[in-house]
């Protein structure tokens, strides 16, 4: 596995580079547990007396492939014992505090947190008081960090579209108090993507931005359900629409954001190595990309790295990243203000000199 730290490349401005970590952005790709630092993980588990597997502990980051459902079966396994350390409402609010905290190390302006409130409902007292509590830890995060913040609340494509269906009026009810998308994770190979269109329906029809998980593990047919059946806004991942350059046109023609998360992309065998990943085909065509770190805690690299990777693997320019930045910041939901005021910021990052 490709290992890309935040901590080191984004932070150093040699090699005539500007510094990233001090370049404006907006995250658009965070899931919730696997936005966990790894440090935080491991003191909650021995808090909690719980054994966690070699992956998660001294061979971390993982080796990880999900070119089967063998190979997703164990990304998700690690996924869930991750999940279940997760016991109070203070380790929620301290992992919600911590994700903020890493996004404005590593330059983020604003930060749109991904999260199934079915997966955590058990523990913490339903679908409703979870999400109440998430919005309460954002809110907080938010206030004392100094980054916009706001949520998706995104349902799982292994369980049932009924489940989907209740998540999205959830969704819906808290349209106007945090919540600003609805999404669709998971294994993409799984279930049939157009039997959550009803749940998109509802959610679109609150004014909620519909942003589904596509074309990653699935090639662009998978897009083009999303766009056909979901009426996507903006697509998790959506990064083998090139393989498809009619499919790209549209794409672009329409406005549909791509989530682009590269590490995880590479880490899952998506692609065999990061100069694979097609980010510069994706930028002549026009498209628009919010590069992603997906889950941090299971692949080891946080938002910083997104950019730091694709500099090294494409060559990218200080002006071509200072685009996928207004990008992201384009794809987002922050407040229109907000946006003029982080281009301005970027336009000043793009005015220092680079060392």
């Amino acid at each position: 596995m490709v290992s890309t730290s935040s901590t080191t490349g984004p932070s150093s401005s040699t090699g005539g580079h500007r510094d990233l970590l001090t370049l404006p952005k907006a995250h658009l790709h965070l899931h919730f547990t696997g936005s966990m630092r790894h440090g935080t993980l491991l003191e909650l588990a021995k808090r909690d007396g719980i054994v966690l597997p070699d992956a998660l502990v001294e061979d971390w980051p993982p080796q990880l492939s999900a070119a089967d459902e063998k190979g997703w079966f164990r990304f998700q396994r690690l996924y869930d014992v991750a999940r279940s350390v997760l016991r109070t409402e203070a380790d929620v609010r301290r992992l919600v505090h911590e994700a903020a905290e890493d996004d404005k190390r590593d330059g983020g302006r604003w930060l749109e947190i991904q999260v199934d409130p079915s997966g955590y409902a058990a523990r913490f007292g339903g679908i409703t008081a979870f999400t109440d509590l998430v919005l309460d830890a954002v809110n907080e995060a938010s206030r004392d960090v100094g980054i916009g913040m706001a949520v998706v609340i995104a349902a799982n494509r292994t369980r049932h579209p009924l489940d989907a269906r209740t998540l999205a009026r959830l969704a819906a009810q808290y349209a106007d108090r945090g919540v600003i998308g609805f999404g669709l994770s998971n294994d993409e190979r799984r279930g049939r993507t157009s039997d959550f269109a009803s749940a998109f329906q509802i959610a679109g029809r609150a004014g909620l931005l519909l942003t589904p998980h596509g074309g990653e593990l699935l090639g662009p047919e998978s897009v083009r359900v999303c766009l056909d059946e979901l009426h996507a806004d903006r697509l998790g991942h959506g990064v083998r629409v090139t393989e498809d350059p009619k499919l790209l046109d549209r794409v672009v023609s329409q406005g549909i954001a791509l989530e682009i998360c590269p590490v995880s992309n590479v880490a899952l065998g998506v692609y065999s190595d990061l100069t694979s990943v097609p980010l510069p085909e994706l930028m002549a065509a026009g498209a628009t990309i919010a590069l992603g770190a997906d889950d941090p805690l299971l692949f080891g690299s946080q938002l910083a790295a997104q950019y730091a990777t694709m500099r090294a693997a494409h060559e990218l320019t200080d002006v071509q990243l200072a685009e996928l930045a207004r990008s992201s910041i384009r794809a987002s939901r922050a407040p229109a203000d907000h946006k003029i005021k982080w281009n301005g910021q970027i336009d000043a990052w793009l005015s220092t000199m680079s060392s």
